[in-house]
């Protein structure tokens, strides 16, 4: 990424948020095959959370449902993905790229979309309870990536000491 977007509020938030899948590619590019698939938290009972393919498998998932919910809202008659475990670093590398292109194809698709929403009424009610204008679940998809780059991260130490 060596050109920001010229889009004003869409543009930053398009521009981060390929920025932050640009860190997660940047820190997932060495691992091997037994490190992606490595059970590291055998202490959670998040299934998510045990393994940094389970990790790569729900950020791709939660990518796509975040767009998914503003499409729902917008009146889209549209189903959610199903979770897709995949083998190698290079296939979920490939597969964040597209979740990336299918977000971003949300901003071609409602270029003047009101990404802010003052009235609560009108406000996104997410399958998980929470409540957000289109702006506040695209900050939230961007900072789910970085917490679970953070988490990776960890991960790897843990797996190379």
């Amino acid at each position: 990424m060596n050109q920001y977007r010229n889009n004003g509020a869409i543009g930053a938030i398009l521009d981060e948020y390929e920025k932050a899948l640009t860190e997660l590619e940047n820190i997932i590019t060495d691992l091997s095959y037994e490190e992606l698939i490595a059970t590291v938290d055998n202490k959670t009972e998040d299934f998510d959370c045990k393994s940094i393919q389970t990790i790569l498998t729900h950020v791709i998932r939660a990518g796509y449902c975040y767009i998914i919910e503003i499409r729902k809202s917008l009146g889209e008659q549209i189903d959610f993905v199903e979770r897709r475990t995949l083998n190698t670093v290079e296939q979920y590398k490939m597969e964040l790229k597209n979740m990336f292109n299918y977000n971003e194809l949300f901003f071609k698709d409602y270029p003047n979309v009101n990404l802010e929403e003052n009235d609560s009424e009108k406000k996104i009610l997410v399958k998980w309870g929470q409540v957000y204008d289109i702006e506040q679940l695209f900050e939230h998809a961007i900072v789910h990536i970085l917490r679970h780059r953070r988490q990776i991260e960890r991960f790897k130490i843990q797996l190379r000491e």
